[in-house]
């Protein structure tokens, strides 16, 4: 009998640190809208992307209708199309034509942009999906960078 009361105690200490826990406060987090935010690429089909404050970066434009950005040199613009139930339909994009010295990537880039049919967000990070699977993990950028 007298084991309940520790195994209550060690129970409630349990709940108690599981809600202090880091990943409680980054839920916490307000979402920012997806557009006018400056979202800068963390992760391309299934890889890490190093962030680079002038590389891999786009901005939905409301009122245009507009997407714009940067890939790994070239900027890339185009229309995207907000719809119900977040879905998105990005593109066609067109870019300039630059040589770069990273043009998979920018490739892939590219594809994962206009491959999108869906998004969802979490807190500051923006996830484009195609079909169900996740193509791009962008975050935002802070407001003081841009």
């Amino acid at each position: 009998m007298r084991m309940i009361p520790k195994i209550a105690a060690v129970a409630a200490a349990a709940i108690l640190a599981a809600s202090c826990c880091p990943c409680r406060s980054y839920q916490k987090k307000p979402r920012r809208p997806l557009v006018g935010t400056e979202w800068q690429l963390v992760q391309l089909g299934g890889r890490s992307v190093q962030p680079q404050a002038d590389r891999f970066h786009i901005t939905f434009q409301s009122e245009e209708g507009r997407i714009t950005g940067v890939g790994a040199c070239n900027r890339v613009f185009g229309p995207f199309e907000e719809g119900e139930k977040r879905a998105l339909r990005i593109g066609p994009l067109a870019s300039t034509m630059m040589a770069c010295p990273d043009m998979k990537t920018e490739r892939e880039f590219t594809e994962a942009l206009e491959a999108t049919t869906h998004y969802d967000m979490d807190g500051p990070i923006l996830l484009l999906l195609s079909n169900g699977e996740l193509r791009a993990v962008f975050q935002a950028k802070p407001e003081t960078e841009r």
